[in-house]
């Protein structure tokens, strides 16, 4: 019974050891992943590379606590990083895809095809990057919902960056009945472009006639407009020429509908 205890007594102290020592790591790992990310904070780094900077800096410190543990609790370290590799290829084999994501994460680091608050679309979703993580990229869509894309996906995507330039055109078509005047047509639509206190001058908004359609001319309007401008100019023009075409007694046909009958 003596010798049982005098056995069991140094490898339940070592657990006991290890237990202690896993729990102050834990914290301090979080304290330092915490100083790391003030520390980035007050350097002004580039907000795309904060997440992805403490995430590395957390696994990093992780594995190094870990292989503390292991050495305390009298495993040789040579024999378990041996292990650790053997086991470290079964698991990359199992987990391609986590691997995937991470490369597709430093891929998107590494190439910037968009950086945290552009507002993007791909892979059929369209938002906001609120952070690259180091398997996900989070999205945050205009009804306020996070989107987590893997980044394996994201790099292999085609995307479309709708933040990167700091002008955008606005593309609208409206319809005008054949009997409209289209000289008269055409001012109305430039007057209303041309007064948009948003509406950039240069380059120059495009008001031309488009189309032929069955029921209605087309007429095509092009604005430049700042970036940040885009919806409110959409929805004000769209707005203001329902308005102009009413005070000017133009009127909007409505599409002609197929109609199917059958005996």
């Amino acid at each position: 019974m003596v010798n049982l205890v005098s056995l069991a007594l140094p490898i339940a102290t070592s657990i006991l050891y290890a237990i202690i020592v896993l729990v102050i790591g834990l914290f301090v790992i979080k304290c330092i992943t915490k100083i790391i990310g003030d520390m980035l904070d007050k350097k002004k780094v580039d907000p795309t590379l904060k997440p992805y900077i403490k995430s590395i800096s957390s696994v990093l410190l992780k594995l190094l606590l870990i292989v503390a543990i292991i050495g305390i609790l009298g495993i040789e370290t040579t024999s378990f990083v041996a292990m650790l590799g053997a086991v470290g290829l079964a698991i990359g084999l199992a987990f391609q895809g986590s691997l995937s994501n991470f490369a597709g994460g430093v891929l998107i680091l590494v190439t910037r095809p968009f950086k945290v608050g552009d507002f993007i679309e791909t892979a059929g979703f369209m938002g906001t990057v609120e952070a690259i993580q180091l398997l996900y990229t989070d999205l945050v869509t205009v009804d306020n919902k996070v989107v987590r894309i893997p980044n394996g996906n994201l790099a292999n995507e085609s995307i479309v960056n709708y933040s990167e330039k700091a002008i955008r055109r606005v593309d609208l078509t409206f319809r005008a009945a054949y009997e409209a005047e289209t000289a008269k047509v055409i001012q109305v639509l430039t007057e209303v472009v041309e007064n948009h206190p948003l509406a950039l001058k240069t380059p120059e908004p495009f008001v031309r006639m488009s189309e032929h359609a069955d029921s209605a001319i087309i007429y095509t309007v092009r604005v430049w407009v700042n970036a940040a401008d885009y919806w409110p100019v959409n929805f004000d023009v769209i707005e203001k020429v329902k308005q102009r075409f009413d005070e000017e007694n133009l009127s909007i046909p409505y599409p002609k509908l197929d109609v199917h009958v059958t005996n």
